[in-house]
């Protein structure tokens, strides 16, 4: 106990002297831009500096020890742990993309906050401690042992690499966007300089490497959220705590919607949407025709071009559109009728930011409550299910280490939830009082700048020569990233954001490489193939695995195959589907058999899949083929209620365990058992 007081007091000096001395590095960068430092030259050194960072932590913390590749040696105090699970936890999607979402979606997108930080609760009282007192490595090791064998355990890790290969994907989605946009290179090019500052930490040193980094990272991530928004609320209210004034800006973003409802000028912009929408649907109604006759009108324009001498520009406007004409009577149909939506959209007036499941009619309403508690019920449950989180608690000292981490990560998870709102208030105020009526020829640098990596576009469809809100368009995942350009901050700031940014997807990113290549190495092959594996052999498994998956990920994600939110969502969905009912009732109910588990394993998982596939655009399906109207992002709403009821029904068709299997219930249940780890 002495020597753990003692490591912990080590801990705590270091991590002080690193924080002080990254607060040092902001202010000399700040010193740099007032006496004329570049901002390319702040962004890469804000960049680069912080991926050495976590590049020395991982050199310093490479082992080839398994314990400590694992599962960090079981040694990590409860607050560290809380640390680094807030920044496993807070990946690309809670930093860039959960201000951004309550940006567009207000109200609704309090689902997020409701849904994540509920799931910890879970966490603490169903599964953490429990896990923590079994021991073991993985997720797939405690289905393996608590339902007798290699066929849950192989369903186990193919649900736990399919969960966490989707969430992997969104932040190196994320890594990718903010390395291209400060640092000025190819969206491609950036995800794979992100990719070497992942590998370097997990590849070298495990879960040891991973965990020390991600203290590291968290530190940086919470500095960089909550500056800028602390900045902007002095600058707005006077006051520096955005978290107790954003309502009172809210109050003013409410008068300026009614303003905007009736501006003449906004009014006229949603009509021309509306009669752009009327056109798809009629071009989709005369297909082939109509493709064909917009072709030949494309041509007839351009040889009229050509015969007239006309700019060179107008002439490769032409040109560019004839080439990006559909080529088939298909894939016309499949691209108008989201252009068609997109217009239907823009013609709709902006939704309030405080009102609740808004809908044009009380069905409507219906639907987006059901989505809201769909959703909520979703992520609460995913993340008491997702294999990367509840992996940490593995590394802790023992049961009530566990319970401890549990709510100091409550806390740090905590300081950026409760901000995020406050980001998409002032940000949408920054928009909707300084940009929205501004001249398109005065327009701010950073819409020019993000508009570069494809997250800003500007349509003047009335040629008034003025932006109107419907005739801009801005992704959800630069919200936090411009936010300090939009309030026209230092760029330093906008530097810092970056740097927590990547803290943020990186360290997220992480603990997901690591736990997928521990499925692959551990559950696989040291279980299944080949039980007799050296500790270096298996070490050089893992690795290898690391590095194929790290790479296939990151050629997915340059597929762009949605934003950060959607595809992290969906993970939630995946994990809760096919973790949640079989650990759940794995450590509550000890009739729960092995037959009943991997049939509600396969059964949860595999509506999930199925529903998803035929709703999501991606994968070629459609809302309307939704059950109850339900997005795709909650479909675990459906895999999770289906997953109980066949664990329960098929359980009770087939044998009970045997009884060394009900002890090990016991066991992992309850303090002080002969031989068991105490409270």
């Amino acid at each position: 106990m002495k020597g753990g007081s003692q490591f912990s007091h080590q801990l705590r000096r270091y991590y002080a002297w690193y924080t002080g001395s990254f607060l040092l590095f902001i202010g000399l960068l700040a010193v740099g831009e007032y006496l004329g430092m570049s901002q390319a030259a702040i962004g890469h050194v804000f960049l680069f500096a912080t991926i050495l960072i976590y590049a020395g932590i991982g050199v310093m913390s490479r082992t080839s020890d398994v314990s400590e590749y694992y599962v960090a040696g079981r040694r990590v105090p409860a607050l560290f742990n809380g640390m680094a699970t807030a920044a496993d936890w807070m990946s690309a999607a809670s930093f860039i993309g959960l201000a951004g979402t309550l940006y567009f979606a207000g109200f609704e997108g309090l689902a997020f906050v409701t849904g994540w930080t509920g799931g910890f609760v879970l966490v603490a009282l169903l599964l953490a401690p429990y896990l923590r007192k079994f021991g073991q490595y993985t997720i797939p090791d405690f289905l393996g042992e608590r339902y007798q064998g290699n066929f849950a355990r192989l369903v186990g890790l193919a649900a736990a690499v399919l969960a966490s290969f989707v969430y992997l994907v969104a932040q190196i989605y994320g890594v990718g966007l903010v390395v291209s946009r400060f640092v000025s290179v190819e969206f491609e090019i950036g995800l794979f300089i992100g990719l070497a500052g992942i590998l370097v930490c997990s590849f070298l040193g495990g879960m040891r490497a991973v965990t020390w980094t991600q203290v590291a990272q968290y530190v940086i991530l919470i500095i960089a959220y909550l500056v800028p928004v602390v900045i902007l609320s002095y600058k707005v209210t006077g006051i520096p705590v955005p978290q107790a004034v954003y309502g009172t800006v809210l109050s003013k973003i409410s008068e300026r919607e009614d303003e905007l409802l009736v501006e003449p000028s906004e009014v006229e912009v949603r009509r021309q949407y509306g009669h752009r929408a009327a056109d798809y649907a009629r071009k989709i109604e005369e297909l082939p025709l109509s493709l064909d006759a917009e072709r030949a009108a494309l041509i007839e324009r351009l040889n009229e071009q050509r015969l007239e001498n006309a700019a060179a520009r107008d002439i490769a406007h032409t040109e560019r559109m004839l080439r990006d004409l559909p080529r088939t009577e298909e894939e016309a149909r499949e691209r108008w009728a989201r252009d068609r939506a997109e217009a239907l959209e823009r013609a709709r007036p902006p939704p309030r930011h405080s009102q609740a499941h808004p809908g044009d009619t009380p069905e409507a309403s219906d639907i987006a409550r059901n989505n809201f508690i769909a959703l909520v019920f979703v992520l609460m449950v995913g993340t008491a299910a997702l294999p990367h989180i509840l992996m940490r608690y593995y590394t802790t000292p023992g049961v009530v280490e566990a319970r401890r981490s549990v709510f100091w990560a409550l806390f740090f998870i905590f300081l950026l939830y409760v901000t995020a709102p406050a980001y998409a208030v002032f940000a949408k105020w920054e928009v909707y009082s300084n940009l929205v009526g501004s001249s398109l020829n005065e327009l701010p640098n950073w819409v020019a700048s993000w508009g570069k990596v494809g997250l800003v576009a500007i349509e003047d469809l009335n040629g008034d020569g003025i932006l109107q809100l419907a005739e801009l368009t801005i992704n959800t995942d630069v919200i936090v990233l411009a936010t300090p350009e939009i309030a026209g901050l230092p760029y330093v700031v906008a530097g810092l954001v970056a740097a927590g940014g990547l803290a943020a997807a990186l360290s997220t990113a992480d603990g997901l490489l690591l736990t997928i290549s521990n499925a692959l190495s551990h559950d696989f092959y040291y279980k299944v193939v080949n039980p007799k594996a050296s500790t270096h052999r298996r070490l050089v498994i893992s690795k290898s695995q690391l590095l194929v998956v790290a790479v296939v990920a990151a050629w997915v994600a340059s597929l762009r195959p949605d934003n950060i939110l959607f595809m992290v969502g969906l993970a939630f969905s995946i994990a809760a589907a096919a973790f949640f009912p079989a650990l759940v009732l794995g450590i509550f109910w000890k009739r729960a058999n092995r037959p009943g588990a991997v049939a509600g394993m396969l059964a949860g998982l595999g509506v999930t899949l199925y529903y998803v596939t035929i709703t999501h655009g991606f994968f070629g399906g459609s809302m309307d083929n939704a059950w109850f109207g339900i997005n795709p992002i909650a479909a675990g709403a459906f895999g999770v209620p289906l997953g109980f009821l066949t664990i329960v029904l098929v359980s009770l068709l087939t044998p009970e365990p045997p009884q060394e299997i009900q002890d090990l219930v016991d066991f992992v249940r309850y303090p002080q058992l002969p031989g068991g780890e105490g409270h």
